[in-house]
C-alpha cells in the first residue's frame, strides 16, 4: 500500500477520523489504534510478515525490562549483547543467508572444491532493516542509562511498527519517539496543514521527478551492453537526482504523516547537493541511518582505535561506511559502494578537515562563492560515481559502465518525452533547496500572504495530477 495510492488515502482518512474525532486525547486508545493500523498496513503486503515483527517486539520488550532489572554488571551486559546479536541475526538470516551461501559456494567451486550447497526460499519481511535497528538502539540506550525501558507493551509495539516509517524509515530513536507516545495528541490545525504540505511536496518529488527519471534510467541500466559510454555517463549523473527525489520524497511523506498524527519524525535529508565535502554530504544524506551507524559503530570503533591516531580514524570510517553500504542489501556492489565512500574520507582525515568542529548555522547564510560551486560540483561527481556502483546489478556491471564511459563514446540516446517532463520539474526541486539552504525570502506554499499560499498549493496539486507518473512502482528504499 504505497503512500501515493488511493487505497492508502482511504486507509489514512479512516485512521485520521478515528484518531482525532472518536478517540481524541485518549492516549492509550490512540496508541491502540496506531498499533492495529500499523499491523494492518504492514500485513497488507503479506500477513506472513506479521509474526516476525511481533515476536521481535516481544523479545526486545522483555530484554529492555531485563536490562533494567539486572542493573549494572555482567547480567545487564549479557542482555544487551543478546539483543544486539539477535537483531543482527535477524538481519543476517533474512537478508544475507542466501548471499553468503552463494558466495562461499562460488569461492569453493573456483578453487576446485565442488559443493552442493542449496539456498532457501526466504521471504524477507518489509522494513526489516529499519525495525531491527530501532530494536538494537533500544537495548543499547537502556544499557547506557540514557532511557528507561518502556513498561507499556502497546506503546513499545507502536513505536516499533509505526506505519509511516516502518517500511522505509526514517529510523526514529527510541529515547526521542517513545516519550511522544505518552503525550496528549489533540487535533492541531497548523500541524495538520504543515504535514499536508510536506506530503504534497513529497508526492511531487516522487511522481513528477523520481518516477519520470526511473523510466529512462531503468531502461539504460537494464540494457548496459546496448548503450555507449556517453549515454551511460549521462545516466550516472541523473541517478543521484532520481534517488534523492524518490527517497527524499518518501521521507517527506512519512514526516508529513507523522506531523498530522502529532509526532515529530526525524528528518532524513538536508539539501545534500549543496555541500562542499564528502563528510558533510553524509551528514545530510539518509541522516537517520548515517547518524545511527555513526553512534553505534563508528564511535565505539574510534574509541577502540584511538591509540592508532589517524590510522585508527581511517579504519573506523572504512568499517563504518562498509556497514552503511552493506545495510542496503546482499550484493557486493553495496560493500564496494561503502568502501568507496570510506576511501573518500581519507583526504579529509589526513588534512584535518574531518575533525574540525562545524560552525553553528548562521542566522543569515551568505550565498556561496564561486569556488564553493566548484566544490559542490566535485562532491556531486564523486557521489555520482558511488551511486553508479550502488545502482549496478553487479560489480561486473559497474566496471563495464566505467570502462565504457572512458573508452566507448558515441551518440547520446535520449527519451525526449520522458526527460522533458522530468527536466521541467527538477529545477523546481533544486531551486527550493537553494532558497532553503541560503534562507532566501522567497516562499510559495509557506508564504505569509494567503493568496500566494493557497494559489501555490492549488497550482502544485494540478501540476502533480497532470505531470505525475502514478504507476511508477514502489519506492527504491522499500527493497532495503
Amino acid at each position: 500500500m504505497l503512500f501515493t495510492t488511493f487505497s492508502f488515502v482511504q486507509f489514512f482518512i479512516v485512521v485520521f477520523i478515528l484518531y482525532y474525532f472518536i478517540l481524541k486525547e485518549k492516549i492509550k486508545l490512540q496508541n491502540w489504534l496506531l498499533l492495529v493500523s500499523s499491523y494492518f498496513f504492514y500485513g497488507y503486503a503479506s500477513w506472513r510478515m506479521i509474526p516476525v515483527i511481533l515476536i521481535a517486539t516481544i523479545v526486545f520488550y522483555t530484554l529492555g525490562l531485563a536490562i533494567q532489572k539486572a542493573g549494572n554488571g555482567n547480567r545487564s551486559e549479557f542482555f544487551k549483547t543478546s539483543g544486539i546479536i539477535l537483531g543482527v541475526g535477524v538481519l543476517l538470516y533474512f537478508k544475507y543467508l542466501n548471499f553468503f551461501i552463494e558466495s562461499f559456494a562460488e569461492l569453493f567451486n573456483g578453487i576446485g572444491f565442488a559443493t552442493n550447497w542449496t539456498t532457501y526460499n526466504i521471504l524477507m519481511p518489509l522494513g526489516v532493516s529499519y525495525f531491527t535497528f530501532k530494536l538494537i538502539s533500544y537495548v543499547i540506550e537502556i544499557y547506557r542509562g540514557k532511557m528507561e525501558p518502556e513498561k507499556d507493551f502497546v506503546t513499545f509495539a507502536t513505536y516499533v511498527a509505526f506505519f509511516p516509517t516502518i517500511v522505509a524509515g526514517p529510523i526514529d530513536r527510541p529515547n526521542l519517539f517513545l516519550p511522544q507516545l505518552h503525550k496528549k495528541r489533540a487535533f492541531d490545525y497548523d500541524g495538520v496543514v504543515e504535514g499536508l504540505k510536506r506530503i504534497l511536496w513529497g508526492v511531487f518529488m516522487k511522481v513528477c521527478i523520481a518516477d519520470r527519471l526511473a523510466i529512462y534510467i531503468d531502461a539504460i541500466y537494464g540494457n548496459i551492453p546496448q548503450h555507449n559510454g556517453t549515454t551511460l555517463a549521462f545516466v550516472v549523473l541523473l541517478y543521484p537526482f532520481q534517488m534523492y527525489a524518490d527517497f527524499g520524497g518518501y521521507s517527506n511523506m512519512a514526516i508529513g504523516l507523522g506531523n498530522i498524527l502529532g509526532f515529530k519524525v526525524q528528518e532524513n535529508f538536508n539539501r545534500p547537493f549543496f555541500t562542499t565535502n564528502v563528510a558533510d554530504f553524509w551528514r545530510r544524506w539518509h541522516i537517520s541511518l548515517t547518524s545511527w551507524v555513526t553512534d553505534y559503530v563508528y564511535m565505539p570503533l574510534n574509541i577502540k582505535f584511538r591509540n592508532l591516531g589517524n590510522l585508527g580514524i581511517i579504519l573506523a570510517i572504512l568499517i563504518n561506511m562498509v556497514v552503511i553500504g552493506m545495510w542496503h542489501g546482499a550484493n557486493w556492489t553495496y560493500g564496494v559502494f561503502g568502501l568507496y565512500q570510506g576511501i573518500l574520507f581519507i583526504p579529509l582525515i589526513l588534512t584535518g578537515v574531518f575533525l574540525k568542529p562545524r560552525k553553528q548555522k548562521a542566522i543569515k547564510r551568505e550565498l556561496p562563492a564561486f569556488i564553493d560551486y566548484g566544490k559542490m560540483l566535485g562532491v556531486f561527481l564523486l557521489m555520482s560515481i558511488g551511486m553508479m556502483i550502488f545502482r549496478s546489478n553487479s560489480v561486473n556491471d559497474a566496471s563495464t559502465i566505467a570502462e565504457k564511459i572512458v573508452l566507448n563514446h558515441g551518440e547520446l540516446f535520449i527519451d525526449k518525452p520522458t526527460l522533458f517532463f522530468a527536466f521541467l520539474s527538477l529545477p523546481m526541486l533544486l531551486l527550493k533547496d537553494f532558497k532553503d539552504e541560503y534562507q532566501l525570502k522567497i516562499n510559495f506554499i509557506h508564504s505569509k500572504h494567503a493568496f500566494v499560499k493557497y494559489a501555490s498549493v492549488v497550482l502544485l496539486t494540478i501540476y502533480i495530477l497532470f505531470m505525475g507518473v502514478f504507476d511508477g512502482g514502489q519506492f527504491i528504499y522499500f527493497q532495503f
